[in-house]
């Protein structure tokens, strides 16, 4: 590259011929060489030495080129599209993100017709970093740096993968848990709805992550990925469901580990279906009596499905989870009545969306999704003996509303939520989010 710069600057510097008439030559330089030949090679030299430049810089941070993934390809690695961008560099540093604010406007009255007390907010929800580094083609770090609610500061999760062969990559670190459709896939351009279905909140408790690791890969339409790490603190769960009894990768007790894993089948680009698991001990030495320590064994299984083809996102999950000792766990937290953890809880819902801009190129990439969404979930599906159900955490929601996406990078979303059981006491609300990613 450096040689052709060299020759093209000297075929430019090359003085007229002898024989050739120094006034000819000022003529042609006043007229065609001044107006059009002379300019032109500079801007060519110009041209060439700005590549030159871009080359060297390039060497020099030891960066490649990057290596644009499928969104098949991208999912089958446990990522959102900006979390995987560390796996489209050859070498070097990579930096993405995203970030979410929520408005949350709750009705005046609960659904007896009572006062509801509740307070209208907004909420910078999460700003997010993604950084990685690609050391070669077979080893590479990526992490996730969360700040939430603007003023605390998490780890998402931080590893390190050994690609082994385009099938096979062996993960280590704080790992995202490969359950349903959003835990790993959280990102706010991904899912439909200002806030994440109540499934994946409270049966799956996302964002799930703890320490540990396992393998991951694909062949063909299947992917896979299978991680032990440790078990959940079984001493946080409550009648709301196992989400506070995640560990966070922050001092995480390990006297009980867990075994967690996923399969998909994507028979056509934009359409999979699979399961995921996870079950393991969530005692971890704190739940005992008469010096015995429980298991207290939680075992999470759900069956999920997603088609995004010609316009249309149809997404489905259906979530069911058991605690096993739950009599013993409830005795020694001291939990009585209808306060009480529940032996079972599952969850579901069904969700579709259509772009209506999705046929038509007249206002370029900006995608307009009305959407729909009916969940349904039970905290306390089976209770322990001698304990009773608490009209309250068996819940139904039906959910309405747009996401405007003026370019793929940034969705905003407006939508209404009823939500109703037995007790009712249930509130209403009216949502929006703004989201980026980058």
């Amino acid at each position: 590259m450096l040689a052709f710069v060299v020759s093209g600057g000297r075929a430019w510097a090359q003085p007229p011929d002898a024989d050739t008439d120094q006034s000819d030559v000022d003529s042609d330089s006043r007229t065609e060489g001044e107006s059009s030949h002379q300019p032109s090679d500079l801007e060519e030299l110009q041209r060439q030495l700005d590549i030159l430049a871009e080359e060297v810089e390039r060497l020099r941070s030891g960066e490649e080129e990057a290596v644009e993934l499928s969104e098949d390809q991208v999912r089958a690695l446990g990522l959102a599209p900006s979390a995987a961008r560390s796996y489209e560099r050859s070498r070097g540093v990579s930096i993405a993100g995203y970030g979410e604010m929520l408005y949350e406007r709750f009705s005046g009255a609960n659904q007896a017709g009572d006062p509801s007390e509740r307070t209208s907010q907004i909420d910078f929800l999460r700003a997010i970093i993604y950084a990685g580094y690609r050391f070669n083609d077979k080893f590479l770090f990526n992490s996730e740096i969360e700040i939430e609610h603007a003023d605390e500061v998490f780890v998402e999760f931080a590893y390190l993968d050994y690609l082994v062969h385009k099938n096979l990559g062996i993960r280590g670190g704080l790992v995202l848990l490969p359950m349903g459709l959003v835990n790993e896939f959280h990102e706010p351009t991904v899912f439909l709805g200002a806030e994440r279905p109540v499934t994946e909140s409270v049966i799956i408790p996302s964002t799930w992550r703890e320490n540990g690791g396992g393998v991951h890969g694909s062949a063909g339409m299947f992917s896979y990925r299978a991680y032990v790490v440790n078990g959940l603190a079984g001493a946080n769960f409550s009648s709301e469901g196992i989400r506070s009894g995640r560990q966070k990768g922050s001092k995480a007790k390990a006297e009980n580990f867990a075994f967690t894993g996923r399969l998909d089948v994507t028979p056509t680009p934009g359409v999979f279906v699979g399961v995921s698991f996870y079950t393991g001990g969530s005692g971890q030495g704190d739940i005992a009596i008469d010096g015995h320590n429980f298991d207290v064994r939680a075992t999470i299984v759900d069956v999920h499905g997603q088609a995004q083809i010609r316009g249309f996102d149809v997404r489905g999950l259906f979530a069911n989870a058991s605690i096993g000792d739950a009599l013993q766990l409830n005795e020694v937290l001291g939990k009585t009545g209808t306060s009480g953890v529940a032996e079972a809880m599952r969850g579901g819902y069904m969700q579709a969306g259509y772009d209506v801009l999705s046929q038509s190129n007249a206002l370029g990439d900006t995608q307009l999704t009305p959407y729909y969404r009916w969940e349904r979930v039970d905290t306390q599906a089976t209770m322990p003996v001698g304990f009773d159900r608490s009209r309250s955490t068996d819940n139904t929601f039906n959910t309405i509303g747009v996401e405007v996406k003026p370019i793929p990078n940034i969705v905003v979303k407006a939508d209404y939520g009823w939500v109703s059981h037995d007790a009712e006491t249930s509130v209403n609300q009216f949502s929006i989010g703004l989201g980026y990613v980058f």
